[in-house]
């Protein structure tokens, strides 16, 4: 099992950077697959981004792809979310998940673990 809390979230400026941060407690870190969703108020939860279990394949969603990276760092826990060019359509609660495996997946449903969240607003 793995916790997660995320954190690194804030209010910025359209055009602004942010980067989040997950850090997961429990075992075997390196055995998860790791993505970020958002979720808008009103809206349903959405993908963002996905990294495998070694870091080296990632994955994003269309409209965050050349803005967003994520990366991660094994030896201390954590994976990180950076974020360029921020819109005010960024707007959402970001969430941390965690699976078990390999495969960079992009459904809610394939992540066993989820962090508490983290608030980003970005103003026009």
């Amino acid at each position: 099992q793995v916790q997660l809390v995320e954190s690194g979230g804030g209010l910025v400026q359209a055009g602004g950077s942010l980067k989040l941060s997950c850090a997961a407690s429990g075992r075997a870190f390196s055995s998860y697959a790791m993505a970020w969703f958002r979720q808008a108020p009103g809206k349903e939860r959405e993908f963002v981004a996905a990294i495998s279990i070694s870091g080296s394949n990632t994955y994003d969603e269309d409209s965050v792809k050349g803005r967003f990276t994520i990366s991660r760092d094994n030896a201390k826990n954590t994976v990180y979310l950076q974020m360029n060019s921020l819109k005010p359509e960024d707007t959402a609660v970001y969430y941390c998940a965690a699976r078990l495996g390999y495969g960079l997946l992009v459904t809610t449903k394939d992540y066993d673990y989820w962090g508490q969240g983290t608030q980003v607003t970005v103003s026009s």
